[in-house]
């Protein structure tokens, strides 16, 4: 521990960020990074607890709490403030494969457990992490090291995304010969595609891609397994076969269904991406009122991304009541704080609106088009907790119906798992949640030498989530090709 009384001596200062009217002009990363003095205070924070619940990843409460990849936080904190940064990012990569992308988009579950969030402010582990991993590439400490033996195995990864990267990065440091499939016409899965630009920009993204490729990753984009490639192909040619295909299927919208003017969120997030990248027409909220179905990350996505746009107005419906603003008496320490927060773009809108853009307990009802059949209003009605039979849902209330104009409704109201033809190819079976089914506590499918990681097998989940997934499945691909691993 660098510094016993840093906890007590230091206020939290976290990386400041450009104030809502300047950084809606733009599509950029908006936090600029501490200087190097300040971030030696921060992470001297760091208490070395007995028990350091950051990285726990245990179950508590019927919750994970703490980091799933077990990052060992308190050892890179140390070597922050002792200004040890090769060590530092030396332990960090240990059980992270990609910090540059949880630094910029997990939600923290580490702080959330840190000791010194019990009653205060927690230490800046995720910006902590971040700083490490940028010195690290600035400083030319992380470059290209392909492994020196082949073991001679093929391996298929299906799936660009964060599990299909770290699940191709852990097996081809193991020696084996691993090609990755990706549909889009670029590798990174929702990395590129679904979280905007302002939250991880896109060179980023693209700096790992080709640094993986320069270790002997093969990248083959524009193929979509399933439908370009039959599955059978894979399996006879290839030793292993690691899908990590995501959980695409959205959940629909029954009034909007065939409305002009209606889309799904992740839909619109890759189109906007795509206008950045290679001038593609979006989806475009210009001049629009803009409705967002949707209160998690998502839904946020698309409020900042509309305004960045230029839209006339955003509204965002949440079906469920807000949360509230300080942790309730069921919901303690070191669980995930299930609390009221405000994030970038709802804090955008407020700025530019004057209002937040959130309104709980709604939904749309009924959509309603112009002449021309496009959409020009929605319906919406209040919903209220009811419990029926020990079943707890949110009904109508009857007579609450109010109109909202509306040139472009989009839908984020979450996922229903994997797309079917991908795991149908494989003739995979799935639980009660559409998800890829695999042996307990296993990323091991009913199908052999094929394996299961990301959210086509735990559900719609979080980047870090994914991470932790695709390096379990390398492990497990890995001991079924050698009888053994000494991957972590």
């Amino acid at each position: 521990m660098g510094k016993p009384t840093g906890f007590l001596e230091y206020s939290r200062q976290g990386n400041p960020g450009q104030p809502p009217l300047e950084r809606i002009r733009h599509w950029d990363e908006f936090h600029a990074v501490l200087p190097e003095e300040e971030r030696r205070r921060q992470a001297s924070r760091c208490m070395e607890c007995g028990v350091p619940f950051c990285q726990s990843g245990v179950e508590l409460g019927g919750m994970v709490i703490g980091c799933p990849l077990h990052n060992l936080a308190p050892e890179w904190n140390d070597l922050i403030y002792t200004g040890n940064l090769d060590q530092a990012l030396a332990r960090l990569t240990k059980t992270n494969s990609f910090p540059e992308f949880t630094g910029r988009v997990c939600p923290a579950l580490c702080e959330a457990a840190c000791t010194c969030g019990l009653s205060g402010d927690p230490v800046t582990v995720k910006e902590n992490e971040l700083a490490i991993i940028e010195a690290g590439f600035a400083s030319g400490a992380i470059r290209p090291r392909p492994p020196k033996v082949r073991t001679g195995k093929r391996v298929a990864v299906v799936g660009s995304g964060p599990a299909g990267l770290a699940a191709a990065q852990q097996l081809n440091r193991r020696g084996h010969a691993v090609t990755i499939f990706e549909r889009e016409d670029r590798a990174g899965g929702l990395l590129m595609y679904g979280i905007p630009n302002m939250k991880l920009e896109k060179r980023i993204v693209q700096r790992r891609v080709e640094l993986m490729a320069a270790e002997g990753v093969e990248f083959r984009t524009g193929c979509d397994v399933g439908r370009d490639l039959p599955a059978q192909a894979l399996l006879e040619e290839y030793d292993a076969v690691v899908l990590c295909c995501g959980a695409k299927k959205p959940r629909p919208l029954p009034p909007a269904e065939g409305i002009p003017g209606a889309y799904f969120a992740v839909d619109y997030l890759t189109a906007a991406a795509k206008a950045l990248l290679d001038g593609a027409p979006p989806i475009d909220a210009a001049g629009k009122d803009v409705v967002i179905v949707g209160g998690g990350d998502t839904g946020n996505d698309c409020v900042g991304a509309a305004i960045r746009q230029g839209c006339r107005s955003v509204i965002q419906l949440e079906m469920m009541p807000r949360l509230p603003a300080a942790r309730a008496k069921d919901n303690p320490w070191p669980q995930w704080p299930r609390v009221c927060k405000t994030d970038y773009g709802q804090e955008e809108a407020a700025a530019l609106f004057g209002a937040d853009p959130r309104r709980y307990q709604t939904t749309v009802r009924e959509c309603r088009t112009d002449e021309a059949g496009a959409l020009s209003a929605v319906v919406t009605v209040r919903l209220e907790p009811k419990e029926e039979d020990g079943r707890r849902f949110m009904a109508q209330v009857p007579g609450s119906e109010a109109e909202l104009p509306c040139r472009l409704l989009l839908i984020a109201a979450g996922f229903l798992g994997p797309e079917d033809y991908a795991a149908d190819a494989f003739g995979l079976s799935r639980d009660g949640r559409s998800n890829v089914s695999t042996a307990p506590d296993s990323h091991a499918t009913g199908v052999p030498k094929v394996f299961a990681a990301g959210d086509m097998r735990r559900g719609q989940s979080l980047v870090v989530w994914a991470v932790a997934e695709g390096r379990a499945a390398a492990r497990e691909a890995d001991e079924y090709l050698m009888g053994y691993s000494n991957l972590n």
